[in-house]
């Protein structure tokens, strides 16, 4: 059988022994597709990434970067963009590899709070394993794959550090497995440096750049 790895650029339980810290204050994260998702999908993205972090004390309050009105104030953000269609449209028996599954963006060697994630490259490498479940499934599974991706970026943002782990959330090259089996998870170091290492971003200054 042949195992492919996918790699990203610069649900989850907690593991044996981790501590499950108090959650901070929720971090705003502004959403922007280019076709929105279908419900069961975006419902799943979301879950993924709230069971990744929850055990680390991160939590989360979705908006729509479209309702921006300019006045919205937060200690902590990330604004991310969904590109491509994030449905299940299409779907064919073959994996295809076309680069990067979700990349965050850089200024000067510094981390922004922008992350992009191809909803059409994530279909296109977990598919071969979608086409063969139920298609009641689906849907959630691919959100669990969008979510996986979308939760290693928010690493590199709110570590605020472009490198990357040995296994886990944070290493660089996934494979379908990783995205789509049921646990999934940071190492204790990374979850270390989310705890600790967050930049404080406002939000208005954050927006006003995009």
């Amino acid at each position: 059988m042949r195992l492919y790895l996918f790699c990203l650029l610069a649900g989850a339980l907690p593991a044996a022994g981790e501590t499950r810290w108090a959650p901070s204050a929720p971090i705003t994260l502004y959403t922007s597709f280019q076709q929105e998702p279908p419900a069961a999908v975006m419902e799943a993205i979301q879950e993924e990434v709230e069971a990744i972090m929850a055990p680390i004390g991160l939590r989360f309050e979705w908006r729509n970067l479209a309702g921006v009105r300019g006045q919205e104030v937060s200690a902590e953000l990330a604004v991310i963009t969904f590109q491509g269609r994030c449905d299940l449209a299409g779907m064919t028996a073959q994996a295809k590899f076309a680069g990067a599954l979700g990349w965050t963006h850089l200024s000067d060697g510094e981390i922004l709070p922008f992350t992009d994630v191809s909803c059409d490259r994530v279909r296109s490498f977990v598919q071969r394993q979608l086409v063969v479940v139920h298609p009641d499934e689906r849907a959630a599974l691919y959100g669990r794959a969008l979510g996986r991706v979308l939760a290693h970026e928010l690493y590199h943002i709110f570590a605020n550090t472009t490198r990357h782990a040995s296994w886990g959330v944070a290493k660089e090259c996934y494979t379908v497995q990783d995205l789509l089996n049921d646990q999934f998870q940071f190492q204790e170091k990374e979850s270390r440096l989310l705890r600790t290492n967050r930049p404080q971003v406002a939000v208005d200054a954050a927006l006003a750049t995009h």
